[in-house]
């Protein structure tokens, strides 16, 4: 039980416990309970949610491309039953690459490791090549992973390749199961450039993107306007306005990398 601007909250929890299996399953339930509201915590949950609803009103912090994957029809007027905020914003997977590139500077050719899971893949992966074109690497090999316990087996496919780093195109799977694949990325010996904070704080060598924390703490104010009458439909997308650029210096240090001091200055965490 929490309580929110004079409104009483009963919270109901369904977690995925690593797989997207049985999200499915979950929003029918969350359904059927006839809640006042659904926080939807990343698109996987959306998309299964929004099969089950066009009522109740449905808030996810994490989107990716809120109208192409067909949430909203405009980010300033939602139009229906769905709103939140977007965790992408176009020029992001370019800044990720350029980062790598300044922490591997001597970097050719890079590994795209990818989370199939990841509905909006096809763009995040244009947007990685664009962006390793105009830095002068070329993304070699691509290799992608469904389920956790694939991911040993990818990082040694990765791995016989001898890339110089690993770009992650990240998704819930891989996000749940993030200290395995920092853990498989340290065991084949590979500088990886992660997402979120959480990636970095569980081993991954860099992590560059929007604050998660930011992200569902802007989500609860959604929900406080809905339970006080908004209308999903006529509150704006929001865009990302805190990111956060995390190193791993433990995980450096094992990899026997030297961080460029003019990185370790702009990075908001350093992990020791």
């Amino acid at each position: 039980m929490g309580y929110v601007e004079g409104q009483n909250i009963v919270i109901e929890w369904r977690w995925g416990r690593g797989t997207t299996e049985r999200f499915t399953e979950f929003a029918t339930e969350v359904v059927n309970l006839n809640v006042d509201v659904i926080v939807a915590a990343n698109t996987v949950a959306g998309y299964a949610v929004q099969k089950k609803t066009t009522r109740i009103p449905i808030v996810i912090p994490t989107m990716r491309d809120p109208v192409g994957d067909g949430f909203v029809t405009a980010f300033a007027r939602p139009g229906g039953n769905i709103t939140g905020l977007t965790f992408q914003i176009p020029e992001l997977e370019g800044k990720r690459m350029q980062l790598l590139k300044e922490l591997v500077p001597n970097a050719s050719r890079v590994a795209l490791l990818l989370d199939v899971t990841t509905r909006e893949q096809r763009s995040m992966v244009n947007q990685a090549e664009t962006a390793a074109r105009a830095l002068g690497l070329r993304l070699q090999p691509v290799v992608g992973v469904r389920a956790p316990n694939e991911l040993a087996s990818a990082f040694a496919e990765v791995a016989r390749a001898r890339p110089d780093a690993v770009f992650l195109v990240a998704g819930t799977m891989v996000y749940a199961n993030r200290a395995q694949l920092a853990e498989q990325a340290l065991k084949n010996h590979l500088p990886m450039m992660c997402e979120a904070r959480e990636h970095a704080e569980a081993g991954c060598l860099i992590s560059y993107a929007a604050s998660l924390n930011d992200l569902f703490r802007r989500a609860a104010i959604f929900v406080d306007k809905i339970l006080k009458g908004a209308k999903p439909a006529d509150l704006p997308i929001e865009q990302p306005t805190k990111f956060e650029l995390v190193i791993n210096l433990k995980t450096a240090k094992a990899l026997g990398l030297t961080i460029p001091p003019s990185l370790l200055a702009r990075a908001d965490q350093v992990i020791e």
